[in-house]
């Protein structure tokens, strides 16, 4: 019985001294840095804690003795990028508990793959991206307006939001450049909705696109990479 027992009473003793240095380094760090910590999980590379805050990952050691900002951590082994890995677990979304009824809404094909984008009207990477997804079938698009470059993106996005065709009127400006030309003098409250649900998300740059799985993936990524994401969900 007793030799039974030992296993246990050891893998519970381990899991509690992590759990209690993990909870010191959270508390310690709080006080040092003055800022809320999201997570601090050990890394399992030299020693190292994973500390997520303020929607970046870095590490430090339980003395905190020094500090690895803006590093990426690579398994030698394996030779993944640890972080970024990290990055897409703990940034995930549960993708049902957005609110779509904020967003701009297109559905081709049978509409049955989804995707979600937070968009600013005036952003480069975000009209490039505009072009490659009409190039995808059988989807369903929600464009959230995320106006967050200058004063014309947040008049821009009203004209957009107030118009009667709202769709129409996105792909007119992203894609061929016609100029909104609508009032701005509707109901526009989603515009702020939204911009305050991108900050609560840690959303500093556009394009943004959440995938059904949760998965976030920043900035214009090539259309075949979209693609065979999709292909893995439906």
């Amino acid at each position: 019985m007793i030799k039974k027992f030992f296993p246990l009473a050891m893998a519970l003793a381990i899991f509690t001294t992590a759990q209690a240095d993990e909870a010191d380094v959270r508390k310690a760090m709080e006080a040092k840095l003055g800022a809320k910590v999201e997570s601090v999980t050990k890394s399992g590379y030299l020693g190292l804690y994973e500390v997520y805050m303020e929607g970046s990952i870095f590490y430090t050691d339980e003395k905190m003795t020094a500090f690895i900002a803006g590093g990426q951590l690579i398994d030698a082994k394996t030779m993944k990028n640890t972080t970024e890995e990290r990055m897409r677990k703990l940034t995930a979304i549960k993708f049902n508990e957005l609110p779509f009824d904020r967003a701009i809404k297109q559905v081709r094909g049978n509409g049955k793959r989804v995707l979600a984008t937070f968009e600013d009207p005036n952003c480069g990477y975000c009209k490039r991206l505009a072009k490659d997804l009409l190039k995808l079938d059988n989807v369903t698009v929600y464009v959230f307006l995320l106006p967050i470059l200058s004063e014309d993106s947040l008049k821009k996005s009203r004209q957009i939001w107030c118009s009667s065709d709202r769709a129409k009127s996105w792909n007119d400006w992203m894609i061929d450049g016609k100029v909104p030309s609508g009032k701005e003098d509707c109901n526009t409250t989603a515009i702020d909705k939204n911009r305050e649900f991108g900050r609560k998300l840690n959303i500093t740059g556009t394009p943004t696109m959440f995938f059904a799985d949760g998965e976030r993936v920043p900035g214009a990524v090539p259309l075949d990479r979209i693609e065979q994401k999709l292909s893995t969900l439906n």
